[in-house]
């Protein structure tokens, strides 16, 4: 779950990137406009990404040892 949470801020991140610098909205372009259904689906699961991330913050890291 993690790695998918992962994925999808970083698909908005860089989606976010090219808004700023560009003018582009790549979601938007792929799935047929920011109001398209999906679209939509697409920022949502990338902003649930972003809240569920919100969590690996507040975790333990595990520690590892050097293996011999």
């Amino acid at each position: 779950m993690d790695r998918l949470a992962l994925l999808l801020v970083i698909i908005g991140a860089l989606n976010w990137g090219l808004i700023g610098l560009f003018q582009f909205d790549l979601v938007a372009t792929l799935f047929g406009g920011q109001s398209s259904l999906l679209s939509r689906i697409v920022y949502s699961l990338v902003g649930i990404a972003g809240v569920y991330s919100i969590t690996l913050l507040f975790r333990e890291r595990e520690r590892t040892t050097p293996k011999e």
